[in-house]
């Protein structure tokens, strides 16, 4: 038994990275939408019940925007005055700075020019089957897409800031399993405050079973999980009698399993 761990252990040490397990306890997977939306899909399903009225000409923020590819559909699809993606991981906030430069490259006519470097060690999706733009003049995703690393509900946002739109697509349940109850409260409560008056708040929830699988990503998960009391169920009446939203919309998205690319969870849009 002995011989073995020494030779399991001169393996370990001769590939480290072979045994080596990514952690990703905030849900920042790499090329997350790669794996969720797949590369049969020309673009994230749930834009297809997304209003244009929720972004055309409006300031838009997405909470644990990943690698930006969403982001950057958002922008090319409805016309965003502007969008900021916010991701807890640098690393994920590079990707995304990536995909939009190689978006706007694609944009041009110019898919090599120069900027090959750029890219980080990460996979990224090829944007090129990426989102026509909706309307006849060209878009400048330069000017309207930015993301920024930050801990969305500890950081510090300008009092005259405020959004017409806010997405919280798959991220409160990272937010409630590192943060717990409490963090829940305050990333609704955050949200609600940068929202303008008649503001819109998409939010995708997971189910709690989504919890039961990935709660054993960290010690600090694990430790939340047990003392969890709100429920995913119960967020809509939360955001409506607590937080103060005065109206909710369920959509579904309507899909099969196979074509779902993985994202089949109803979306709750509150106003403010």
């Amino acid at each position: 038994m002995a011989e073995d761990q020494d030779q399991t252990e001169a393996e370990r040490k001769q590939n480290p990275k072979k045994h080596r397990k990514h952690a990703f306890p905030y849900g920042n997977y790499r090329n997350y939408y790669g794996y969720r939306v797949g590369q049969k899909l020309v673009e994230d399903p749930r834009l297809k019940v997304f209003k244009k009225e929720w972004f055309e000409g409006k300031d838009c923020l997405d909470i644990g925007c990943n690698n930006g590819i969403v982001t950057i559909q958002i922008a090319r699809k409805f016309n965003c005055r502007s969008i900021l993606g916010v991701d807890i991981d640098s690393d994920r906030v590079d990707d995304a700075y990536w995909n939009l430069r190689k978006e706007i490259r694609l944009s041009d006519g110019n898919p090599d020019n120069g900027l090959k470097h750029c890219a980080s060690k990460a996979s990224r999706i090829d944007l090129e089957a990426s989102t026509s733009i909706s309307s006849s003049k060209e878009h400048d995703l330069h000017a309207a897409v930015s993301f920024k690393r930050q801990n969305f509900i500890f950081s510090h946002h300008p009092p005259d800031k405020h959004y017409d739109t806010i997405l919280c697509l798959s991220v409160a349940k990272w937010i409630h399993l590192n943060w717990g109850d409490d963090g829940l409260i305050r990333l609704f409560s955050k949200i609600w405050k940068l929202l303008n008056l008649g503001g819109i708040l998409v939010l995708e929830p997971q189910p709690w079973k989504s919890y039961e699988t990935n709660y054993s990503v960290s010690e600090t998960t694990k430790m939340n999980f047990r003392t969890i009391k709100i429920l995913p169920e119960e967020f809509q009446e939360i955001l409506l009698d607590k937080i103060g939203f005065r109206t909710v919309e369920a959509l579904n998205l309507g899909l099969s399993d196979g074509n779902s690319g993985g994202f089949n969870r109803p979306i709750l849009v509150f106003q403010k």
